[in-house]
């Protein structure tokens, strides 16, 4: 099993940044070469189902996900139940004052040393770009 667990510093408030990391649909627009659909459920609780592809043109690997812990605006914790993919995950938010946050990706995932490197640059990757996403992001009814 390996564990992965980075931190992003992240210019919007607590609720912006959960709002944004949990729009399933979008997280193609932040994470490298992966769109994300709702499969079962709104995406919004506990025993609700997503699909992520990562890969480029025909060559990607699926990763069906159910979310096993619901607590917002700062936990969704989800198990990986796909052939490749297998283990845990979990998206935390953290406020830090009125107008800024921290958003934790933590994995404990199977995966092979070899390929380990290659994952842990793709989600400092994801990261950087999640920041700029959620900084940009709109709350329905909000500007």
């Amino acid at each position: 099993m390996t564990r992965l667990e980075l931190t992003v510093p992240v210019a919007a408030p607590a609720r912006v940044t959960w709002a944004a990391v949990t729009d399933w649909e979008r997280q193609g627009e932040w994470i490298l070469a992966t769109s994300v659909r709702v499969t079962s459920g709104p995406g919004r609780a506990v025993g609700d189902e997503f699909t992520a592809v990562t890969g480029i043109g025909r060559f990607g690997v699926v990763d069906p996900m159910r979310i096993t812990r619901w607590e917002p605006p700062s936990l969704c914790a989800v198990e990986h139940l796909g052939r490749v993919v297998r283990g845990t995950g979990e998206f935390r938010v953290a406020p830090v004052g009125e107008s800024a946050s921290e958003f934790t990706w933590v994995e404990d995932v199977v995966l092979p040393a070899i390929a380990r490197p290659a994952v842990l640059a793709g989600v400092r990757y994801s990261l950087a770009r999640f920041a700029r996403f959620a900084e940009r992001y709109r709350v329905d009814g909000e500007g």
